[in-house]
């Protein structure tokens, strides 16, 4: 299984971006899918997951601003983030898994400059 992450950019404080995570291999309709993000200098963190029910949660940090989704006939998982803020700066990673997030794709690096 192969995730492809992408999106990533600069942004001003108050702006919005959109990630995508196009999955190879597997059908994404079978897996749960996550957004992890590491900051520099900080350890990675959970922020959304999706599961096989669509049913979303979300970290405190960023509920409210951000929406995970999936389009099954794409095989993609999006994380909407509007209202960034400068602490959302960050690698962002899409993750995949049954029993766990068991895949991993390459990281995309946010900015958000105030």
């Amino acid at each position: 299984v192969q995730l492809q992450a992408s999106g990533g950019g600069l942004v001003q404080a108050g702006g919005s971006l959109r990630l995508s995570c196009a999955v190879f291999g597997r059908t994404v309709r079978n897996y749960v899918m996550g957004w992890f993000r590491q900051a520099p200098g900080k350890e990675r963190e959970f922020v959304a997951a999706i599961n096989l029910s669509g049913n979303t949660f979300y970290a405190d940090s960023v509920k409210g601003r951000f929406t995970i989704s999936r389009d099954n006939a794409k095989n993609t998982g999006y994380l909407q983030m509007n209202s960034l803020k400068p602490e959302d700066t960050a690698v962002y990673y899409c993750a995949a898994g049954q029993l766990g997030f068991n895949y991993w794709g390459q990281g995309t690096l946010v900015t958000v400059s105030s």
